[in-house]
């Protein structure tokens, strides 16, 4: 069983390519409902956009242990909606990995 040192964060950073927003944040909410409804080892993930900025966007993510960040990377929906879909059309990626503390 997994205990909370075994749960891993990501914390994702994007800058979207102007004009390409609205495709993103649409993209977005396929990617999340499919993680929510297909991976049982995702414990969260929410996306957010950046009032100010609509070009910004963050993902905060966490899965129970190595095994279940992985299965996510694999996952069918990761690689067609994420890596073939939504990389293209970002300007900045940044993904940060943490462990939980508490």
């Amino acid at each position: 069983m997994a205990t909370s040192a075994d749960i891993i964060c990501v914390a994702a950073e994007w800058r979207v390519q102007p004009g390409h927003e609205d495709t993103v944040r649409r993209l977005l909410g396929e990617a999340a409902a499919a993680v929510r409804a297909q991976e049982p080892g995702n414990l969260a993930y929410t996306a957010h956009q950046d009032p100010a900025d609509a070009t910004r966007f963050f993902i905060y993510e966490q899965y129970a242990n190595e095994a279940a960040l992985q299965a996510h990377r694999d996952s069918a929906h990761f690689q067609q909606v994420v890596v073939a879909q939504i990389v293209p059309l970002l300007a900045e990626r940044r993904v940060s990995r943490y462990q939980l503390l508490a």
